[in-house]
């Protein structure tokens, strides 16, 4: 038996517990300031992600290529840190662990963990757990002048939450993986 194998079964003898996204996450979508106004694109300090700052740097990003002032936010608030942005609409099923405080543009859906689920839910593990998210998304769009993601099938998608020890030893293989992919 795995180590993973063996802390389910002494941790969660019953199964594992799946949450709808919609309890599990504070859902917001990103929006562009004002292109005409050129204030809100001069001087900026918080990162504003678009899909061009995952592929240039990977899944888990700390900096965006492009700043906005703090006048561009709306209503004052970002996105926290330790989020997932997942693309839902145009280039769909796609995400990053945003690891600082944060906006983007309108093709994604910010999901910060709720209050509640703090402490329950490992957002590297969230991460690695995306990867499914994303392929449901791929499988479950709409499309008018462009495609997007069906939100209300999104909010309704059950999110594994094991046992944080468990989430942690899933976080660490992966990790491993991962490292080792970047060595070859």
């Amino acid at each position: 038996m795995s180590m993973i194998e063996d802390l389910i079964e002494k941790l969660c003898p019953y199964g594992v517990e799946f949450v709808e996204m919609s309890r599990l996450f504070e859902m917001r979508n990103g929006y562009t300031p004002s292109k005409s106004d050129a204030s809100l694109w001069a001087d900026g300090t918080i990162p504003w992600f678009r899909m061009e700052d995952l592929r240039a740097s990977g899944g888990v990003l700390d900096d965006a290529q492009q700043h906005i002032p703090m006048s561009a936010v709306k209503g004052g608030r970002l996105f926290p840190s330790d989020s997932i942005l997942i693309a839902t609409s145009a280039t769909i099923g796609e995400h990053a662990l945003v690891t600082v405080p944060h906006l983007s543009n309108q093709r994604f859906t910010s999901l910060a963990v709720a209050p509640e689920y703090s402490k329950r839910l490992n957002m590297k593990f969230a991460y690695y757990y995306a990867f499914t998210l994303d392929e449901w998304c791929r499988k479950n769009t709409t499309t008018s002048s462009f495609a997007s993601v069906d939100m209300a099938g999104f909010r309704r998608f059950r999110f594994p939450v094991p046992p944080i020890e468990v989430q942690l030893e899933i976080v660490r293989i992966l990790d491993t993986f991962t490292e080792l992919e970047a060595e070859l």
